[in-house]
């Protein structure tokens, strides 16, 4: 399911070669917890800068994990809360990481106040869409990653409501199915509810996945079987690297990149592209 790391880099790099795509949304749902959310956002971001795309990071999540996953400070008044509000303009958050072609809209524990208070304004459930589109224009970005909450809150449905996609990450155990059956009817109710009726599901990626348990094979079996191609081929292995690279800011493929999660983030982020240009009409 992942080949050596030279050789799938290779790969992400071939397909990053074809006309690129216009500037995409992706929106990394769960409203389960724990379940490799904001680990796939992180990596799989930057497995898509190493290819040549040029990537931003919005990470929408109060935690802040996914900032400090890119090495960033969790830092007061550094995240979307003022766009979000109509009080200033996204770009003005924009943060370099380390790593080329990856950019950053860091989040803080105040984004938490956004639950609270942007239920109250007018058009409460498109405020991102608007704060962001501005970032699509032009041929700065290739692709905008929204890492959003544990919940199906307002911050998760403003990224829902702004994305071109829906990537959901699921842990390999019995519980998963439920809450993406749950974020399916929600993603139906997105589109034919007239909030975005261009919001399609990019995929699901199977995360956690322990191959010396029948277990995670099982589940990884009835998966596939329930949304079929939606599923990607890649499947993310549970493995100590991948869990400790967050804690030195880095993503995999810099803390270590011939590990067994390296391999698999960047084979992922081949299918992402391949994927993107499939359902893109006006990819090449």
């Amino acid at each position: 399911m992942s080949g050596r790391p030279s050789e799938s880099l290779e790969l992400c790099r071939a397909v990053a070669l074809n006309p690129r795509v216009p500037t995409n949304v992706i929106a990394v749902a769960n409203q389960k917890g724990g379940v490799g959310k904001t680990t796939t956002t992180v990596n799989l971001a930057a497995c898509l800068a190493a290819t040549g795309q040029r990537v931003l990071v919005l990470d929408l999540d109060p935690q802040a994990n996914a900032t400090s996953g890119l090495g960033l400070e969790k830092t007061e008044g550094a995240s979307a809360y003022g766009a979000l509000l109509g009080g200033e303009p996204l770009a003005a958050k924009l943060k370099p990481t380390a790593f080329a072609r990856l950019e950053m809209i860091p989040s803080e524990l105040d984004l938490c106040g956004v639950e609270v208070e942007l239920p109250r304004l007018e058009n409460h459930l498109t405020r991102l869409a608007r704060a962001l589109e501005p970032l699509r224009q032009g041929t700065e970005r290739d692709l905008i990653l929204l890492d959003c909450p544990p919940s199906l809150g307002i911050l998760t449905l403003n990224a829902l409501a702004a994305a071109d996609f829906l990537l959901v990450p699921l842990q390999c155990e019995y519980y998963a199915l439920e809450g993406v059956s749950m974020l399916s009817r929600l993603l139906k109710q997105i589109q034919e509810g007239g909030t975005n009726p261009r919001l399609r599901l990019l995929g699901v990626v199977m995360t956690m996945f322990d191959g010396r348990t029948r277990l995670s094979q099982q589940v990884v079996g009835e998966v596939r079987q329930h949304f079929g191609e939606a599923v990607f081929d890649t499947v993310i292995p549970r493995a100590t690297r991948l869990a400790e690279a967050p804690s030195f800011g880095q993503p995999i493929i810099a803390y270590d990149p011939y590990s067994a999660g390296a391999s698999a983030y960047e084979v992922l982020a081949q299918e992402v592209l391949v994927r993107l240009q499939r359902l893109n009409p006006a990819a090449g």
